[in-house]
């Protein structure tokens, strides 16, 4: 999803540790964008980061562990949600946030090598679960306040009409290869708040006990 981007040592600042993680952050993140996680190698972190090897070893030990910790860190630094006032106005929002972020050369190759990553390793697909996870739990108050105000149905699966937003912006950067501009986000909230509005993701009730 959506996030910041920051030069090295601007994130949280509070001494040497904190610049050194940013700055090997960072540099995790363009070797991402450039070959994926088979090119990420720990040497080359330190090198692009003018930190020493022996710090990033120490500290992350496995490629897959600094993706992790670099998706932890992108989902801390993330834009907080929208306050509109309207469901669309907050879905719109976020659907902009989104496409702005993977329309970015940059963000848009990291998050293509990240997904690509936790296909393949379990500790990198934990940790974007827990970034998406981070992402959802931001933006679901706008619906569950929509819902509040009556412009959802009662029941309405709060976190499933914001994954429905980005679901179909990540689905045209991994299959399409279609530009991702603003039209194609306000379309995706768009459908989001009608399917909502027709009671699409009410939660279904579970079946009677016999």
């Amino acid at each position: 999803m959506e996030s910041r981007s920051a030069d090295p040592g601007t994130v949280r600042p509070g001494g040497r540790t904190a610049r050194v993680r940013a700055a090997v952050l960072q540099a995790a993140g363009d070797a991402l964008a450039e070959g994926g996680l088979s090119g990420l190698d720990l040497a080359d972190v330190a090198r692009r980061a003018d930190v020493g090897r022996t710090t990033v070893y120490r500290r992350w030990g496995t490629p897959a562990a600094l993706v992790a910790d670099l998706l932890a860190d992108m989902a801390e630094q993330s834009l907080p949600r929208a306050r509109t006032g309207t469901l669309l106005g907050d879905l719109r929002a976020n659907a902009g946030l989104v496409q702005r972020t993977l329309a970015d050369p940059r963000q848009g190759a990291l998050f293509k090598a990240v997904i690509a990553a936790a296909t393949c390793n379990d500790e990198a697909a934990s940790a974007l679960r827990l970034f998406y996870a981070t992402r959802v739990t931001e933006w679901e108050p706008c619906v569950r306040e929509a819902v509040e105000r009556g412009e959802l149905p009662e029941g309405t699966d709060t976190r499933e009409v914001v994954r429905a937003v980005s679901a179909p912006l990540y689905y045209r950067l991994l299959t399409t290869g279609d530009v991702l501009d603003e039209a194609a986000a306000d379309r995706a909230a768009a459908v989001a708040v009608t399917a909502a509005q027709a009671g699409a993701f009410v939660a279904a009730e579970a079946p009677a006990k016999q």
